[in-house]
């Protein structure tokens, strides 16, 4: 027994940072290099803007850009584009529908759909990483109508509900 869990312990210090890696089919009908992972850690690819010109955008203008990319997920998964962080921080630019979800059954063009909450123009480029794809695992739930709910220490306390400190 003694051997087995140091097989196991050896096999997760030395592997553990391992994670299989999901094959999705995509078409490139776009110019830009397909989405990759920057780290070997890293949750998130960056996808980016597949343009003829540069796109500008206004304060509080919302724009759908293009990728140029086709994707067929497996069923029981789901692409989420999200916001990049520098591009939220130091320029006021992130995704509106955050974060936006690309159902497994979905075979159009990935868009992503961004605003400028700052003060100032934004200009897109061609090949600008805009936002990042996150694949990720999901169920389905089915609703089942009964007459209560069990009892619960919140209870029916929404937003605010535990003060503010």
């Amino acid at each position: 027994m003694g051997a087995l869990l140091g097989f196991f312990r050896n096999f997760a210090a030395n592997y553990g940072h391992y994670t299989r890696k999901m094959k999705i089919q995509v078409v490139n009908r776009g110019h830009q290099p397909l989405p990759a992972y920057a780290t070997a850690q890293s949750a998130g690819m960056d996808l980016r803007a597949n343009i003829e010109e540069p796109i500008v955008l206004h304060p509080m203008e919302r724009k759908l850009i293009p990728t140029g990319l086709f994707i067929a997920l497996p069923p029981g998964y789901e692409a989420q584009v999200r916001p990049r962080s520098g591009l939220a921080l130091k320029k006021g630019i992130t995704v509106l529908n955050s974060p936006g979800t690309i159902d497994a059954d979905y075979r159009g063009e990935v868009g992503v759909l961004l605003i400028n909450l700052s003060a100032e123009e934004f200009t897109i480029n061609d090949g600008e990483r805009i936002a990042q794809m996150i694949i990720a695992r999901h169920e389905q739930g089915q609703f089942v109508e009964v007459e209560n709910l069990d009892e619960t220490e919140r209870g029916t306390g929404g937003y605010g509900h535990t003060g503010v400190k």
